[in-house]
């Protein structure tokens, strides 16, 4: 009996004896680029039905089928925790989601500001590298990727009762420090926003300022890209309010 060492993301039912067939593209990953054959074990989620161990059934080059054999771990949510960004160049967009996924964020809301300069973000490129992401990192939840909207018509539209944690650039080697701001701050619904890469306009800092809901944050004495930025500032929320904080 083999041990399961590949994580796949299915969109579909899991039960005890469950035939799942896989999509051409899983097919040609788990037998054409993993080598896997029949009768080796997968590991399945869905982000409904926690992790399953699967075995084999049938391989093909373009189709296959596993058989669900038990739960490994039941299904489990992040911590309620968002992100905005502003899209950056296509790598560095694609650090952003990979990123954001592994370190536990629970959706992803990309924004256009006055000096966003990328070109515009494919939803499904950012949905397929979440989800690859998910599967690499052991996670069974996958974040819900939004389509890209303008910030003044987000921040217009926002529940205050979900705070804004903003990465203020032009706050570096100024303000508090990430600890002793965010200590003895809610654990409730939290939002992280990081810029562009030109920064935000005087028009767009200015209404960020005025929104009592939107807590500006340094980021330590240097400027941060928009990708370093996004891993810094999720890493500080979760070490004091998310689930690598202390109970």
């Amino acid at each position: 009996m083999s041990k399961a060492k590949i994580r796949l993301c299915v969109d579909q039912q899991f039960g005890q004896g469950q035939s799942v067939r896989l999509s051409e593209a899983q097919a040609h990953y788990l037998f054409g680029v993993m080598r896997a054959r029949v009768g080796s074990r997968v590991l399945l989620f869905n982000g409904r039905d926690g992790e399953w161990s699967a075995e084999i059934a049938e391989a093909g080059k373009r189709k296959g089928a596993l058989t669900c054999l038990e739960q490994t771990r039941p299904q489990s949510q992040p911590p309620d925790l968002w992100l905005i960004f502003a899209p950056v160049k296509k790598a560095r967009t694609d650090i952003i989601v990979e990123k954001a996924v592994e370190l536990g964020v629970a959706r992803l809301l990309p924004v256009t500001t006055e000096f966003t300069n990328s070109e515009r973000l494919r939803r499904d490129r950012a949905e397929v590298h979440a989800r690859e992401a998910a599967e690499q990192c052991g996670a069974v939840h996958v974040p819900t990727v939004e389509n890209v909207v303008p910030l003044t018509r987000l921040l217009s539209k926002w529940d205050p009762v979900r705070r804004i944690l903003w990465a203020d650039e032009e706050l570096a080697g100024e303000g508090k420090p990430p600890a002793e701001l965010l200590a003895g701050r809610p654990k409730g619904p939290w939002a992280i926003l990081i810029g562009p890469e030109g920064g935000f306009s005087e028009g767009e800092r200015a209404r960020l300022r005025a929104l009592p809901w939107i807590q500006p944050m340094a980021l330590g004495p240097r400027t941060l890209r928009a990708e370093t930025a996004a891993i810094a500032a999720i890493s500080l929320w979760q070490a004091h309010l998310g689930d690598w904080a202390a109970p």
